[in-house]
């Protein structure tokens, strides 16, 4: 066998591997993106649920207009928010006025007892539930993604095919689910 063919059979198998690797991460890309839209889902619920809360709270606390238009006003940049950076911080900015507007809501007893109200606590905190799951998801797959990129020997050709680290979507450590009522001491 000349020095050629042996060249030419390298090459191939080289050619071979790097098509491998690149399909690999573009499927572990694919799973990021995807885990993104269910997070995404969850979040556009959420989103769906906070005009029909606020109005509830409008009706017993029409005198904290305040905090009822920093809710809307949280909602509002959550949703026009783009990529995984912009919406975690919207979405911080958003579950600290549902926590403001939770306890808002200890002050109202009538409010507390509001079927309606009750409801929409109950929906958003299975919506926080779900949520908490896709993001887990996500975050999972994000993981896979960025050691894939970064081990080698997919480190090799990584970047020069376009893949670089994605950003965990993380809400901080200190978050508290909505549904949870806010301690008062006395």
């Amino acid at each position: 066998m000349s020095l050629g063919w042996i060249v030419l059979i390298v090459i191939i198998v080289v050619a071979i591997w790097a098509v491998m690797i690149y399909n690999n991460l573009v499927a572990m890309s694919q799973r990021t993106n995807q885990a993104f839209a269910d997070v995404d889902v969850q979040l556009r619920q959420r989103h769906d649920l906070i005009p029909n809360l606020v109005e509830t709270v409008k009706g017993y606390a029409t005198h904290e207009r305040g905090t009822l238009e920093a809710v809307v006003k949280a909602r509002n940049a959550a949703v026009t928010a783009q990529g995984p950076d912009q919406k975690v911080a919207a979405e911080n900015m958003l579950t600290g006025a549902l926590r403001q507007l939770f306890a808002l809501a200890e002050a109202y007893p009538d409010l507390k007892a509001n079927t309606n109200f009750l409801q929409l606590q109950s929906e958003l905190a299975d919506i926080e539930n779900k949520l908490a799951a896709s993001r887990r998801f996500f975050n999972n797959a994000v993981q896979e993604y960025n050691s894939g990129i970064q081990q080698f020997p997919a480190a090799l050709f990584a970047a020069s095919f376009g893949f670089h680290p994605k950003p965990f979507f993380d809400l901080g450590e200190e978050r508290q689910t909505v549904s949870q009522a806010p301690s008062v001491k006395f």
